[in-house]
């Protein structure tokens, strides 16, 4: 089955129409294959195998570049899309009593996470009892009471 190359999400064709890989770049050019066959000369090579490594670490470092470039308005879009999806799943969040309105704790999401995981840690700390024993020396014992 024929299909175009620019549609499968996977093909670096798709990848370079949709601005997610860089197109232009002089370092790209070093990677053409040539097909001219060259006489051995040993400083040619060691000279070539330098150059090899030193515009690999050219290219690493403008593709991080470009990636930081694409990537740069992402924090300010989750955060945005976070607060519209608790704004449309409201009801689902735990109920405020009027006190913790009143204290205007909780008025970020930040705050209901927090609200959230701490009330685990506090019924926790409720179920676990520390029992004390009195020693015949006058000191005191404590032990967990596991229910």
């Amino acid at each position: 089955m024929k299909r175009n190359p620019r549609k499968l999400k996977w093909t670096k064709a798709f990848r370079k129409s949709a601005g997610k890989e860089m197109v232009v770049d002089s370092t790209l050019t070093f990677a053409a294959r040539r097909n001219i066959p060259i006489r051995y000369n040993r400083n040619l090579v060691e000279t070539t195998l330098k150059a090899m490594q030193r515009i690999s670490e050219i290219r690493a470092k403008r593709e991080r570049a470009f990636y930081k470039k694409r990537m740069a308005g992402n924090k300010e879009r989750q955060k945005e899309a976070d607060k519209k999806l608790v704004a449309e799943n409201e009801h689902l969040l735990p109920r405020l009593r009027a006190s913790e309105r009143m204290a205007g704790e909780v008025n970020t999401v930040e705050g209901l996470h927090k609200q959230i995981l701490e009330v685990p840690e506090e019924k926790e700390r409720r179920r676990q009892r520390i029992r004390q024993r009195l020693l015949v020396d006058g000191g005191v014992e404590d032990q967990m009471d596991v229910d």
